[in-house]
């Protein structure tokens, strides 16, 4: 079947236009060709990272006949499409804004079913922009050989190293279909979310790319060791570089989730009093709101992956167990620190999920603001953080980090433990 360009209409693709009919016509009909670029269909794309291609999947459709483009990532849980639905135009470039994140693809044509651009990282603590290169059509996300010979599934105790030299645990979790291949890393602060590669012979190449986040991971089994054993490099964005380790042990784990942050001696709860993401009020766990009631505080970001894939579970667990007695508050760090845009950051997220609860602007994305924030808190080591509250308002358990959804298994334990904490303090 042929595919036909997709048109963007001139009202989604003109924000603005002055009064003169010339200007108007113009800034339209440049709009509608560059929006031509996006043709319906199935589009393998790729990064230019640290001289390494990073390939990815997306999807371009028609709806309510609007171009929605879809990130595609697959994993040990099936895949996830990542709904990107804010596409402008100007000249002869397309942009297409990466879901609930402050991040962009911008892309011009490069020839018939091409397309070249960047990845543009507004957020970034200095923003930046990565190459992009996308072909139209059903495509493997990796080319070149691929050999099924050696077996990577099976779990891993990991070990990342960075620049600094400071290693951390993880736990690799992969499974292997032919040369296809699909896992994660588990992490003390979170996930590596949904990776898929190829293998071919001992070497393993397995990628994600979110709008947020651009990982790409290497790796060569080393042959005839016991047990066996993998070395690699992590890329990460445009300059993030570590080593990693892995050996085969299906006892792998790491710490547990619930004994890593901690409140400071003598303290039992939170005092804090944040304004809310709604202008002119605040939030406090002192409230009526919440008097009498378990809560649970979801420490979070707008452009942390894994606090959506939190957030992702958590708004439909909120709406069927609200009326059980149980709050949530979302505390958002951003990564500006004006309260208009943190706030609009943290609205954007509440509407693309349906947040149900309540959300607070609490700080700037760093451990510092949030020890600041909540001193009560000895020690903060990730986004998400979820810290439960008893019907009394004193902190009872503090989780941190969240097995998302790319994680298989590990996330319905993740799920089964979190009902567990609720339901014990519910029944106090």
């Amino acid at each position: 079947m042929k595919a036909y360009p997709l048109l963007l209409s001139a009202a989604l693709l003109v924000g603005c236009q002055s009064a003169t009919t010339d200007t108007t016509a113009q800034s339209g009909a440049a709009a509608v060709a560059a929006a031509t670029l996006l043709t319906p269909g199935p589009w393998r794309g790729e990064l230019a990272i640290q001289g390494q291609q990073l390939p990815f999947l997306f999807e371009v459709k028609t709806e309510a006949g609007k171009p929605v483009v879809y990130l595609i990532n697959k994993g040990l849980n099936g895949e996830e499409r990542l709904r990107c639905d804010e596409i402008s135009a100007a000249g002869d470039s397309a942009t297409i804004k990466l879901h609930v994140f402050d991040a962009a693809l911008v892309v011009r044509e490069a020839g018939p079913g091409k397309l070249r651009g960047s990845w543009v990282k507004y957020d970034a603590k200095t923003p930046y922009r990565v190459p992009l290169a996308a072909t139209a059509g059903a495509q493997p996300l990796f080319k070149g050989a691929a050999d099924p010979k050696a077996s990577f599934t099976g779990t891993w105790q990991t070990e990342f190293k960075g620049a600094d030299g400071d290693p951390y645990p993880a736990v690799g979790v992969f499974k292997q279909s032919d040369s296809d291949l699909t896992g994660t890393f588990l992490t003390t602060t979170g996930d590596y979310r949904y990776l898929a590669g190829q293998t071919d012979g001992p070497k393993v190449r397995m990628s994600t790319f979110d709008g947020s986040h651009a990982f790409l991971f290497t790796g060569e089994l080393k042959a005839g060791a016991t047990p066996s054993s993998i070395t690699g490099d992590f890329y990460s964005g445009k300059s993030g570089h570590e080593n990693w380790t892995a050996a085969i042990n299906p006892n792998a784990k790491l710490p547990d989730a619930d004994t890593l942050t901690y409140l400071k001696k003598g303290e039992s709860r939170l005092n804090f009093k944040f304004p809310s993401v709604a202008a002119g009020g605040s939030i406090s766990p002192s409230d009526p709101k919440y008097k009498g009631k378990v809560v649970v505080l979801q420490i979070l970001g707008s452009w942390c992956p894994n606090c959506m894939d939190e957030t992702a579970f958590m708004v439909p667990w909120y709406e069927k167990n609200k009326a059980r007695g149980v709050e949530v508050i979302g505390l958002g760090y951003e990564r500006m620190p004006e309260y208009d845009k943190a706030a609009a950051r943290l609205r954007k997220l509440k509407e693309r999920y349906n947040i149900g609860y309540d959300l607070a602007v609490a700080g700037i994305s760093n451990k510092d603001s949030v020890a600041k924030s909540l001193p009560q808190l000895a020690k903060f080591l990730a986004f998400p953080t979820t810290i439960f509250l008893d019907k009394k308002g004193a902190v009872r358990s503090i989780h941190t980090g969240f097995a998302g959804p790319g994680t298989g298994k590990y996330y319905a334990e993740e799920q089964a433990n979190f009902n567990k904490t609720v339901d014990k303090l519910l029944k106090e």
